[in-house]
């Protein structure tokens, strides 16, 4: 287990492949926090320079569906962003039970599409919505949602990506639009997250993905 100055670490809830997220309490003051820590033992200044950029654009952010931050830190080689924990389940981890029903997928449509339009209105680009990076919290009966991981995400812009290798593609696969996998003489902007979406919004319908294969080469 990692030891972080200023926090006491309880478990580690999920792996990635370039980050580790643990949860723990803040020694000052007993609160839960999420920690996210690069996973690498010897980070590349590019990936230091990435790591820092989605702590920015997170903290600025400032909505009721993003995780408010409370710091970023030093650990060891690399950096740890430190966040507020609210006991929520991702999306993929619900739809292991099931698709959602017709009522709790249409109360959750709107709230996730509604946080999405507001980051959009922050001039920010996702560019990684899937079941794993939305989080519900059911506190009083309601669902809230969060939009997390904001490790690809952009200021605002058109961008028009060269083709690349699909094995080397930035974001999730089956999730990806088209215009992301460079593939396309499209630029891709803020409509890639809502692509994403789509696909997002079909499997928590159906409890499957609409295009699927083993083969990346075949999805892109």
């Amino acid at each position: 287990m990692i030891n972080i100055s200023g926090c006491l670490i309880d478990e580690k809830i999920h792996e990635s492949a370039n980050s580790l997220i643990y949860r723990g309490r803040r020694e000052t003051d007993n609160r839960p926090v999420i920690l996210k820590v690069q996973k690498k033992e010897y980070p590349s200044p590019e990936e230091m320079a990435r790591f820092r950029l989605e702590y920015e654009i997170t903290r600025t952010l400032n909505l009721p569906g993003v995780f408010r931050l409370y710091g970023l830190e030093h650990y060891r080689n690399g950096l740890v962003m430190i966040m507020e924990d609210l006991s929520a389940e991702s999306l993929s981890h619900i739809l292991q039970t099931g698709p959602l029903s017709l009522s709790d997928f249409l109360e959750a449509a709107i709230k996730i599409a509604t946080i999405l339009g507001q980051i959009h209105q922050q001039h920010v680009m996702h560019k990684d919505i899937n079941p794993s990076n939305i989080v519900a919290i059911l506190p009083n009966g309601a669902w809230e949602f969060k939009v997390i991981d904001f490790g690809l995400a952009t200021v605002l812009s058109r961008e028009t990506p060269n083709v690349r290798n699909p094995h080397i593609l930035e974001g999730t696969l089956p999730y990806m639009s088209p215009e992301q996998t460079g593939r396309m003489n499209r630029a891709v902007d803020y409509r890639t997250d809502f692509y994403s979406l789509g696909i997002t919004f079909y499997e928590l319908l159906t409890g499957q993905l609409p295009f699927q294969s083993r083969d990346a080469m075949e999805l892109v």
